[in-house]
């Protein structure tokens, strides 16, 4: 604190230089008043006010401190309880996401396993379609051909009917012409002519032909399947050079009378 200075002291308390008395020195000097007691308790007024400013300082630094380790504690707490949230959300995440991902995984697979069933399922019935578009033209082929068959057949049938016919017509003018004929060589040659039970062969059977049993039958079986005729069986044998002759010349002239005759010529021959 500054001293204050108080003029009105010192002009009134100042003593004369020269005094009859011849004061001392130190009893000339004014009489100044500092103050020290008023600055006492002013300076023990502020230390007070200062020392209750530092302690309050002090308090709410305190305090200050004290609620920031608190909201540090608190910030933790909070960092260690978001953490943990955060770990759990992101566990569980990762959780739903795995399961998500093992489900993503089995459809996948299962659709792989469907698209290779279907691929499989097409190459089949592409297989089948194609085995029964081959078999189809197989037997169209077969049918177009079959068609081709039938109508040469049912030509060379109509063409044999026809043959038939012109031959039938044939036989039954020849027969018609031949019937007085045969029926002379049949009374003439003591024949009769029957099956021999099987296609294409005649039975020509004699009688008379033995002058010692005139009941006595001779016979032959003619066989007609080809062109040129030939001699099967015969009861009784005749010598097989004389038929073989017999038989070339019917071939050759084609006279059915004249071997007939000459057959039983060979009959009545052999019974002598």
């Amino acid at each position: 604190m500054a001293t204050m200075f108080e003029p009105s002291l010192s002009t009134t308390t100042r003593a004369p230089l020269f005094s009859a008395s011849a004061l001392s020195m130190a009893d000339s000097l004014p009489n100044i008043n500092f103050g020290f007691e008023e600055l006492r308790e002013r300076m023990a007024r502020f230390t007070h006010r200062f020392d209750d400013f530092i302690a309050e300082g002090r308090k709410r630094v305190l305090e200050e401190r004290n609620q920031f380790r608190m909201n540090v504690a608190e910030l933790h707490g909070k960092y260690h309880n978001i953490r943990s949230n955060i770990r759990w959300h992101l566990t569980e995440d990762q959780r739903m996401k795995r399961h998500s991902i093992e489900i993503l995984s089995h459809k996948s697979s299962v659709h792989v396993q469907n698209l290779a069933k279907e691929a499989a399922e097409t190459s089949e019935m592409h297989a089948a379609i194609a085995s029964i578009t081959s078999q189809r033209d197989a037997r169209s082929a077969q049918r177009d051909r079959l068609r081709s068959e039938i109508t040469s057949v049912q030509k060379t049938i109509s063409q044999r009917l026809e043959a038939q016919r012109q031959h039938a017509a044939y036989l039954d003018a020849q027969a018609r012409h031949n019937e007085p004929e045969l029926e002379f060589w049949q009374d003439y040659l003591c024949l009769r002519i029957e099956g021999a039970g099987m296609i294409d062969r005649l039975k020509f059977v004699f009688t008379h032909v033995d002058e010692r049993d005139w009941d006595r039958e001779a016979w032959f079986e003619l066989c007609t399947e080809s062109r040129d005729y030939e001699v099967m069986e015969m009861r009784p044998k005749v010598d097989k050079e004389k038929i073989g002759a017999c038989v070339e010349r019917l071939n050759e002239n084609r006279n059915l009378g004249i071997f007939l005759k000459g057959m039983r010529e060979l009959f009545v021959e052999g019974m002598k």
